[in-house]
């Protein structure tokens, strides 16, 4: 009996451009995935690592079949800014983008699918006064979204969904100790890195935890990392 080697897995990682994009196209490799990123515009200095292809694509207004095809799973890093004008009234990126990613992969016969949801779509009271006001008023608009893609999500039953929920997402390297538990993320736990939450995003393609589930993920960070300051850089997944 010949001995067959296994071929390597592919990842589509969708707003591959954005900072947990970018982090997650790394943690694929480093996991054996040859990587598939798209982005509504391409990369101003793509790697020359051989195992990513760069590709282009609206997810609101294109087919999306032949950028999912031959995927063994796909991974949505999509997300908004956080200017003033997006947030009043933000593209349906988590709705009707993700809508069009489960059409895609339901059509090329694929089905893990790991997307970026928050916290805050079930639990607002994280986070220290000065933030909870203004914050959730600023980005209630996204959270509905969030949560409206959840129970479209739920209503695919073919589909083998997570929609993970970090917190206020930071920037910082891998830490490899983040917590993950169900649904919303610890009280003393108010912060999520990219890097952390694009490596649980990735592991999670690998296998079938947290299948149609919403695992919340945070960590611990230094006390300055909660300032007012550094929590208005990074309020929005993505």
């Amino acid at each position: 009996m010949s001995d067959t080697a296994k071929p390597t897995p592919t990842l589509v990682i969708f707003g591959g451009g954005g900072a947990t994009g970018q982090a997650a196209i790394k943690a694929a490799r480093s996991k054996g995935f040859l990587v598939r990123a798209v982005d509504h515009t391409a990369p101003e200095n793509p790697s020359a690592d051989e195992g990513i292809t760069y590709v282009t694509a609206d997810v609101l207004e294109d087919d999306l079949r032949a950028q999912v095809r031959g995927a063994d799973a796909v991974v949505s890093c999509l997300g908004v800014g956080n200017d003033p004008q997006t947030l009043l009234d933000p593209p349906p990126l988590y709705t009707k983008g993700t809508e069009a990613i489960c059409d895609a992969m339901k059509a090329e016969g694929i089905t893990r699918l790991v997307v970026i949801s928050a916290s805050f779509v079930e639990e607002k009271n994280r986070g220290p006064i000065w933030f909870k006001l203004p914050a959730m008023v600023a980005l209630h608009r996204v959270f509905e979204q969030m949560a409206e893609m959840e129970r479209n999500l739920v209503q695919r039953p073919w589909l083998a969904w997570t929609a993970v929920r970090p917190g206020w997402l930071m920037e910082a390297e891998a830490s490899n100790d983040y917590t993950v538990q169900a649904d919303v993320i610890p009280e003393n736990m108010i912060r999520t890195r990219h890097a952390d939450l694009a490596d649980f995003m990735v592991s999670l393609a690998q296998n079938d935890e947290w299948v149609r589930a919403t695992p919340a993920i945070a960590r611990v960070e230094p006390p300055e990392a909660s300032s007012l300051e550094e929590v208005a850089k990074e309020m929005l997944p993505g």
